[in-house]
This record gives C-alpha cells, structure tokens and sequence, in this order.
C-alpha cells in the first residue's frame, strides 16, 4: 500500500482477467482493491467504454475523518473505513473525491470523500441483488 492517493484516485475490486479485459492497468492496494492507473479520469472511462462496459458515478458521498496531520498510512486507514462501507453497497469502485485538512481548536482533523464507481456490462445500473451476486462471483473466483 505504498502508492499516494490523492483526489482523483480510482480504487476498483479486482475481479478475474479485469485488467486485461478492460485493459486497465492496476496496482494492488488492500485486499482485492487495486488503484487504477490513468492518466486522467476521461480516459479510463473511454477505455471501459471501448471494451463495452459502462462506469457509474453515483452521486452519494461516503466521508470518513480522522484527527492529525495528513499522512500517508492515516489516510489508507480512512479509505479502508470508505472501502468497507461501499463494499456493503455492492458497488466495485470509488473515486476520491476530496481529501481536506483542517482545525477546530487548533486541532487538526482531516476528512476524506469518496464517491462510489461501479464498472458493468449494461447501460443501466443493476440493482442490489445483481451487484450482490457480482460480487459474491468475484470473490468466489479469487479466493
């Protein structure tokens, strides 16, 4: 987990042949979550586009804060806090979204967004059952 996260950054659940499928290149960062390569956000969704998928944004926001000064291992601890959070979606990506730092009482705190991603054959959105079933395949496959 040696990679810096900044805003703009997309975490995807790793399922089998994505990266070459999609043509993604990815990096392992906890778990079955890997941070996506790009170079720019359009782009990636243009590659997803071109092998057929559709890539979602959904509009909800997930934040999570912790007390301190940024730092590299702290903010990993919050996206492992967002991550299992949009796990419980069945949603298979996020995108950062804003990573701020700040006082209250001249105690520094710093809050970290994200915004679920969820990477998908159809154009139109799958239901819960469907992103469930997904991703119980996916983990069934790596495991």
């Amino acid at each position: 987990m040696s990679q810096e996260v900044k805003v703009g950054t997309i975490l995807v659940q790793e399922f089998p042949g994505m990266a070459k499928f999609l043509e993604l290149e990815t990096k392992p960062y906890t778990g079955n979550w890997s941070l996506v390569k790009v170079v720019d956000n359009l782009a990636l969704d243009r590659k997803i586009r071109a092998a057929g998928w559709n890539f979602f944004f959904l509009a909800s926001e997930t934040k999570t804060l912790f007390f301190g000064d940024l730092g590299t291992k702290k903010i990993q601890s919050a996206l492992k806090r967002i991550l299992g959070k949009v796990h419980k979606e069945h949603f298979n990506g996020i995108e950062v979204t804003g990573i701020v730092a700040r006082r209250f009482l001249g105690v520094p705190y710093v809050t970290v967004s994200a915004h679920s991603r969820h990477m998908q054959p159809s154009c139109y959105l799958d239901g819960e059952e469907a992103r469930r079933a997904s991703q119980h395949d996916a983990e069934w496959a790596t495991s």
